[in-house]
């Protein structure tokens, strides 16, 4: 699959991901909506994490030739969901409070501003 596209599955699912975990963190916690729009985010947030695990750092330096300072995001996120998930299901809601917090600012914020970097693929798509 090309780059471009992967770059597109990407957006799409962090970006729905973005709007799904805002308003998971504006709401009343535990509710039947929480939980059913927060399995939607786990989801999401896994693909997305997965998709960019597929695309080669663009900028600085590689490893194992592919690889990127970038991609560690990733890692935060495939330990992080499904940590979440069995800590909630553990009656653990500080630890499944803490990883999704953590998912959000460093998956979401922290790698979208990344990405916003001059020479980034969406910098170019944005700005240029």
């Amino acid at each position: 699959m090309s780059y471009v596209y992967l770059s597109y599955i990407h957006l799409i699912t962090v970006l729905l991901a973005f709007a799904l975990g805002t308003f998971l963190l504006l709401q009343k916690k535990g509710t039947l909506l929480h939980r059913s729009i927060g399995k939607y985010f786990m989801v999401l947030m896994v693909v997305t994490a997965i998709v960019a695990l597929l695309m080669p750092a663009q900028i600085g330096p590689r490893f194992l030739g592919h690889f990127g300072f970038i991609h560690l995001f990733c890692f935060l996120v495939l330990y992080s969901i499904p940590s979440s998930y069995f800590a909630v299901r553990k009656g653990n809601i500080m630890k499944h409070k803490a990883n999704l917090i953590g998912v959000y600012v460093g998956g979401i914020l922290i790698a979208g501003t990344f990405a916003l970097m001059p020479g980034r693929l969406l910098y170019k798509w944005l700005f240029l």
